[in-house]
């Protein structure tokens, strides 16, 4: 496990434990994910933020700008902390270091679905119960459409794959017969 890994969990499970003190728990989840969502789809705030020139007070600036309407003060002053120390390409690890410490505190698990095609909501909704009964826990699921699955599903969660897509039996077949 790296460092930074180490770290972000650090910063996670401190976040984790002030926001269940509060009983903000999920909403500070929401707004991890609206915060590394945003720095995901701009390339210039991740690039400002990633400039050792600039001062740790401007970008906090920044952020506040951008996101202090919609966040928590508890995520704001972890931001900050992370900003402080120079530790800004951590966010999204604090992110998903913190997705897992909640999941398994509240006894949920995330789960990020691949079809070919777009589920309807109701569809995801029968995904989550099918896995939550497999797994035991409450499963939050993402979609995400790859169209090279040709047909099925695949369901991550955490480290363990579920592979039920058409192109991955056409795979295992054809592994079959290599044989």
């Amino acid at each position: 496990m790296s460092r930074d890994t180490v770290v972000a969990k650090r910063y996670a499970k401190a976040l984790f434990e002030l926001a269940n003190e509060q009983g903000i728990v999920s909403e500070t989840e929401d707004q991890l994910k609206l915060i590394v969502q945003g720095l995901k789809n701009d390339a210039d705030a991740r690039k400002f933020l990633e400039l050792p020139s600039i001062e740790p007070e401007k970008k906090i600036a920044v952020l506040k700008g951008a996101f202090g309407d919609h966040v928590s003060a508890l995520v704001l002053h972890t931001l900050e902390l992370i900003l402080v120390r120079g530790r800004q390409e951590l966010i999204s690890d604090v992110y998903d270091a913190y997705t897992k410490i909640a999941g398994e505190a509240l006894g949920q698990a995330h789960a990020v679905v691949y079809t070919a095609h777009s589920l309807s909501a109701s569809e995801l909704a029968e995904v989550e119960v099918s896995f939550g009964k497999l797994s035991g826990k409450k499963i939050v699921a993402e979609q995400i459409v790859k169209p090279d699955l040709l047909g099925g599903v695949q369901v991550r969660i955490g480290d363990r794959l579920y592979d039920g897509s058409l192109s991955g039996k056409l795979e295992r077949l054809q592994k079959s017969f290599k044989i």
